[in-house]
């Protein structure tokens, strides 16, 4: 399962990594937008961090670890997490998550926060598998479809 993918935080991208990344955004959201300075961009940020999943250089998934300190302590957060669509089921996005959960372990974050359509079984059952409880909670998003 998984042999040959490699997990690692991205510290560059070359164009072809970003081709990548931007045939990935449409296969997590229909409305994700590709913008190679923003994709860029998280490489410099100081609280989020662009985790890779590669097989022999090239990118398969990915997912972004974000970190924030709150008045009730430091807060991490997955988001976009996706694998491409024609490498799902050998366990990568596992591979993603774990590496994910055991730096999060490593910066001392307390809590670990993730959330998904409840459509997306197939994702909730996974997420549930390495650990993540379901909450008894809403999510609200305030502003326009393409925030």
């Amino acid at each position: 399962m998984a042999e040959g993918i490699s997990i690692a935080i991205a510290d560059r991208l070359t164009q072809s990594d970003l081709q990548r990344i931007e045939a990935l955004l449409p296969q997590l959201s229909p409305t994700a937008r590709f913008d190679s300075e923003r994709v860029r961009s998280l490489l410099e940020a100081q609280n989020a961090d662009l985790f890779v999943a590669r097989e022999s250089g090239r990118i398969l998934g990915m997912a972004t670890l974000v970190t924030v300190p709150l008045v009730t302590g430091w807060h991490g957060s997955i988001e976009d997490v996706v694998v491409d669509q024609s490498t799902r089921g050998r366990g990568i996005a596992r591979l993603l998550l774990q590496a994910i959960i055991d730096e999060s372990r490593r910066r001392g974050l307390p809590k670990l926060d993730l959330t998904s359509r409840p459509s997306r079984e197939s994702a909730l059952r996974l997420y549930e598998s390495v650990g993540f409880v379901r909450r008894n909670t809403n999510v609200l998003r305030f502003g326009s479809p393409s925030i």
